[in-house]
């Protein structure tokens, strides 16, 4: 295993990110075109009475900013003290479908206990990266 391959599972929700992210877009300009939110609805970010179809995805998209950059920097981590193992890039590759099917759900069904195990699950995937990586360093 070469310790590069950390690097896909990152870019997978990498690109992930940047999906949801031309689906705000692509939410937020079909709801301004079919006139379900004025013009200003997003100068100030976002505006009461903004769709709640916009609001959600915007939401994922916020999500996929927030705890995933420590998955990210966990990687980064990992490869720049050569402490990637064939563990880690599991544990990688688990974290990132746990986000995956949290996304998933959120955008769709958004039934919020499915939605809460997805992310509680990737959490403490992400926790077990960090404490790998704790120990490889200690």
């Amino acid at each position: 295993m070469h310790p590069e391959a950390v690097f896909v599972p990152v870019s997978v929700l990498a690109l992930w990110t940047m999906v949801v992210a031309t689906l705000v877009g692509f939410r937020r300009v079909r709801a301004g075109r079919a006139g379900r939110l004025p013009p200003h609805a997003f100068k100030l970010g976002e505006a009461p009475g903004v769709p709640a179809d916009v609001v959600l995805a915007n939401r994922n998209f916020m999500n996929l900013l927030e705890m995933p950059v420590l998955f990210y920097v966990a990687s980064i981590a990992l490869y720049v003290t050569h402490h990637v193992t064939p563990r880690a890039v599991a544990l990688a590759w688990i974290y990132v479908v746990l986000r995956l099917v949290h996304s998933a759900i959120h955008l769709t069904t958004n039934r919020v206990l499915q939605r809460l195990a997805a992310f509680a699950l990737s959490n403490i995937v992400l926790a077990t990266m960090w404490i790998a990586f704790l120990r490889a360093v200690a």
